[in-house]
């Protein structure tokens, strides 16, 4: 199969408050791409970027049930790599995030941080590249 592009893979978020899932995120340091709006304060579609990371965004059409925190992990979340790990867990953190792991030296060479965003989904940062081998 041939492609125009390059394959990537991003994460696409139906949030209750998307309007307030941007602002959390642009406190993070992500800058807004794209923004779509509907009736009533809703968000049809919105594009973030930090880097070459990019989230998508959308105001929820329906009730859905985030997983719960058990232990340090609610089993599926969202990977940001970045060499600033202690610097996005700070800005997650003050702009409203519930601290899971401050940020500390794993036993395989990287760095890490975990926090839940306001609507509970698990955002974990660390400089581990995923797709780049071991890393050390």
């Amino acid at each position: 199969m041939t492609e125009p592009y390059e394959t990537s893979l991003h994460a696409y978020l139906s949030c209750a408050d998307a309007p307030a899932a941007i602002a959390w995120l642009e406190a993070l340091g992500f800058v807004t791409t794209s923004r779509v709006d509907g009736e009533g304060g809703r968000v049809v579609h919105a594009e973030l970027c930090l880097g070459r990371a990019a989230v998508m965004v959308a105001s929820s059409d329906a009730a859905y049930d985030v997983p719960p925190l058990r232990g340090t992990s609610t089993g599926t979340g969202v990977y940001l790599a970045s060499p600033d790990v202690d610097v996005l867990y700070d800005r997650a953190v003050r702009a409203g995030g519930r601290p899971v792991l401050p940020p500390e030296d794993t036993g395989w060479g990287a760095r890490r941080a975990r926090v839940l965003d306001p609507e509970g989904r698990e955002w974990s940062f660390g400089s581990h590249r995923p797709g780049r081998g071991r890393t050390r």
